[in-house]
């Protein structure tokens, strides 16, 4: 048998042992996990480091991208601005070009007009210019009866005139005016006659200061008319008194129409009921100017005719 010590002591060793192997056994555990973690460290420590590199490298690509960007946007800019600038050119060399263009077609527009528009219409007679024998208008209306004071001849005007002299007298005797056309177109021969009877009656002297030589008259032009009212017992003479006179006086403008010789004009004497077409335009400016047709230059007078019948 084995002695009681000797079984203390081996217990005792046993324990040591067992204790010995389980300290190892751990202590390889721990060396094992240190390796492993230096292992795996090191492992993410180069991953981290590869990660750093393609980052960096893609910071780098980035930062070039970035500059070529601007740069480019600067180009593209500038191509814009420079675009931009060229656009702004061609519009106004474009608006220069559709000027031109306007100014062009105004004056063909213009030309064919005076074309079409007998120069003689705005030219100043009365003791200024003359028309032959020979001269008659283009074109003459026979005016309806119901715009006659009197039924005693036929009364005929420039066709083109007669829409604007039919809608001032429509318009004044819806006022109550009472407008009357007494005398309007006469050839050279019948001026000639009525002029020769002047003569007769009154003596050449005076005559010439209200009648017009053959020739002088405005009458022949067909544009011009006499006009009358009633309650002057078909006497022309007093017609200034009238209310229809101040209502011409005030309104016949904007139909075209004037007062040849108003009170001190240097060729009749004042003529109250004598009114000629020149135009709407015209005889607008000379209202508003308060002037007289007979007291303008001619070339400015001219400059009225591509807008006779406007």
């Amino acid at each position: 048998m084995i002695p009681l010590q000797s079984m203390d002591k081996i217990k005792k060793l046993s324990r040591i042992q067992l204790i010995t192997g389980a300290f190892i056994v751990i202590l390889a555990i721990i060396i094992g996990m240190i390796v492993y973690g230096s292992i795996r460290f090191y492992l993410l420590s180069k991953k981290i480091n590869t990660l750093s590199m393609q980052v960096s490298s893609l910071e780098n690509r980035f930062a070039s991208s970035t500059d070529k960007l601007n740069e480019n946007m600067i180009k593209t800019n500038t191509l814009y601005d420079t675009f931009r600038q060229n656009m702004v050119d061609i519009e106004h060399k474009i608006g220069t070009y559709r000027q031109e263009v306007g100014s062009y077609t105004s004056t063909v527009d213009t030309l064919q007009k005076l074309s079409k528009i007998d120069p003689q219409l705005l030219a100043k007679y009365s003791k200024v210019f003359f028309l032959n024998e020979n001269y008659a208008p283009a074109r003459l209306i026979e005016i309806p009866s119901e715009y006659y004071y009197s039924n005693l001849k036929v009364l005929k005007l420039y066709t083109q005139v007669w829409p604007y002299l039919q809608r001032m007298l429509d318009e004044a005797n819806k006022a109550d005016m009472n407008i009357y056309i007494q005398s309007a177109y006469r050839s050279f021969n019948e001026q000639k006659a009525i002029k020769g009877q002047n003569s007769v009656i009154y003596g050449a002297g005076s005559a010439n200061s209200f009648s017009a030589d053959q020739g002088y008259s405005e009458h022949q032009l067909g544009t011009t008319v006499d006009l009358i009212t009633k309650g002057l017992g078909g006497n022309l003479e007093g017609f200034d008194k009238t209310k229809a006179y101040d209502w011409l006086l005030g309104n016949a403008y904007r139909f075209g129409f004037i007062l040849s010789y108003p009170k001190d004009n240097k060729f009749y004497v004042f003529e109250p009921w004598h009114w000629r077409f020149v135009g709407v335009k015209l005889a607008t400016e000379l209202h508003n100017q308060n002037r007289n047709f007979y007291d303008m230059d001619q070339r400015v007078i001219d400059d009225y005719l591509a807008f006779f019948f406007d």
